[in-house]
């Protein structure tokens, strides 16, 4: 190989190295401490900012607001967020206060807090995870969190779902954004350094 040819090659491993990151699999449905989880793969990350993030759970008894499976058709589970923008099925992490956790979008929302900035909403358990409180299966809520049920985090998109939606930074739910084909999505992966857990 000539060293012209050598020094591309090099050049090209460089900038795909940069493009990647060390991540877990988005879907969260194993505990946290499992195997699977702490199994590391190389992904690229193709978005990745800052929002406010709100929580949810629907068991799909009505006792809090829900009024069915979420959108995707998953049942509710850890890991599972409601995302007024980006379709259905993306993945990636959320991080707060060092803290990073997986998810995937399987449900639409928050409705109206996306207009005032919520652009996330994390399923309950997840949220309970990463401020420190617990998550209640009598009320579905978190407790622990002194009332708190908004924190300001910063999102890594891993991977993009298929289906419709905005493949971009998030907007809200009103904009209908939710429910057209991204003819513009971003297609230049970035790199952005996570925290190790």
């Amino acid at each position: 190989m000539s060293a012209r040819l050598r020094s591309f090659a090099m050049l090209t491993a460089s900038a795909l190295t940069a493009l990647t990151v060390g991540s877990t699999a988005a879907h969260a449905d194993a505990d946290a401490g499992s195997t699977t989880q702490k199994a590391v793969t190389a992904q690229r990350v193709m978005l990745h900012g800052s929002t406010t993030a709100s929580y949810f759970w629907d068991d799909s008894s009505g006792r809090a607001g829900d009024t069915g499976l979420p959108a995707a058709g998953k049942p509710m589970q850890k890991g599972l967020a409601a995302s007024p923008s980006w379709p259905l099925m993306t993945e990636g992490y959320v991080i707060y206060k060092g803290k990073k956790m997986p998810f995937f979008v399987g449900d639409r929302g928050p409705g109206d807090p996306s207009s005032r900035g919520v652009m996330l909403d994390l399923d309950a358990k997840t949220f309970a995870e990463l401020t420190g409180g617990r998550f209640n299966p009598d009320t579905l809520g978190v407790d622990g969190v002194d009332g708190e049920g908004h924190i300001k985090i910063d999102y890594v998109i891993t991977r993009w779902g298929d289906g419709v939606g905005k493949k971009s930074y998030p907007v809200a739910f009103s904009t209908g954004a939710w429910a057209e084909k991204d003819s513009h999505p971003i297609v230049k992966p970035v790199s952005v350094k996570l925290p190790a857990n």
